[in-house]
């Protein structure tokens, strides 16, 4: 398993170095603002987002393409955005300097946090916070209503190192006294909240866990059966994904980069409708500092979730 877990790695880095061609120099120099008599700097740095968006291009760059262009036009950096295929391919990307921005679940931000090579750059806020919420999705002919009818049951899980479609769910369970381990008929890595629900609307599964925005965009955007399914149970609050900048960048150049995320939704050219989050959801805006203790959630439920339980959860997936 470990042997196989370090392919993985390796595979994803692999996948992730084919988007940018070409290292840089530590620490990347600022880009000059808009304005300024020295011509702007050639190489854009590299956005990653994670596959917030079923793993595809095209949903997950709409949702946050406008704020990237209005953050250029304001500062003269240009963007390179792309959308990975895993969150842990992310974190790699952000610590071997293959990625300049990035896109994360907190817990995401506190592994790439714990390895010093990322730090907060801005994030959405929406009535005055910066939370959001998982949830237990099942059918809704199911006779399953509580958690502990979960006992003994099929649930599809997304990425092993998502937050909402993962860590948070898993918790729950544990909460409620079922050991995924032992005390589930079958479990189903996904890989993206979209997959997880595409897998409960087709039976293959009973219950499936993922975060409301994702379940939210998924109506928006009329995908079949979802309209109709039924929650059991809803997470604690989340602290909100976070925008992280890579520490390699200058400091000067991501204090450029903060001010200007937290002015986006002044910038022209720029509507309400346009300012987007996770999940594609309407935000009011974005922050570049948050509260001591703001992950602190993320952070107890990850250190619950030990190595050995997401190994296990890992083989158990892998038979079915």
């Amino acid at each position: 398993m470990r042997k196989w877990m370090m392919a993985g790695v390796l595979v994803a880095m692999l996948a992730i170095g084919t988007l940018w061609l070409g290292g840089r120099e530590e620490p990347v120099s600022a880009a000059p603002l808009r304005g300024r008599e020295e011509p702007v700097s050639a190489a854009p740095l590299r956005v990653l987002l994670i596959p917030a968006d079923g793993g595809t291009e095209s949903g997950t760059l709409a949702d946050y393409q406008p704020i990237f262009d209005a953050v250029a036009r304001d500062t003269g950096v240009r963007f390179d955005l792309k959308v990975a295929q895993s969150y842990g391919g992310v974190v790699e990307a952000m610590c071997n300097n293959a990625a300049d921005i990035a896109f994360v679940g907190p817990v995401t931000y506190l592994q790439a946090s714990a390895r010093g090579c990322a730090e907060l750059l801005a994030v959405a806020m929406k009535s005055g916070r910066s939370v959001y919420y998982a949830g237990l999705f099942v059918r809704p002919d199911s006779a399953i209503h509580t958690i502990a009818e979960l006992r003994g049951k099929r649930i599809a899980f997304g990425d092993i190192n998502s937050t909402s479609a993962f860590v948070f769910p898993v918790t729950m369970l544990m909460e409620a006294g079922i050991d995924p381990t032992h005390d589930l008929a079958a479990i189903r890595m996904t890989g993206t909240h979209a997959s997880s629900l595409s897998a409960l609307v087709a039976g293959e599964v009973d219950a499936a866990a993922l975060s409301f925005d994702s379940y939210d965009k998924a109506v928006r955007a009329d995908m079949a059966g979802v309209r109709d399914l039924r929650v059991i149970a809803r997470s604690d609050a989340i602290p909100y994904p976070p925008l992280i900048a890579n520490t390699r960048l200058a400091p000067e150049q991501r204090e450029r980069l903060r001010t200007a995320f937290q002015a986006v939704r002044h910038s022209p050219g720029i509507s309400a409708e346009m300012i987007r989050g996770y999940g594609g959801a309407q935000v009011d805006g974005y922050v570049g500092s948050v509260p001591t203790g703001h992950f602190a959630p993320a952070a107890h439920k990850m250190a619950m979730i030990s190595t050995a339980l997401k190994s296990e959860m890992l083989r158990m997936a892998a038979r079915r």
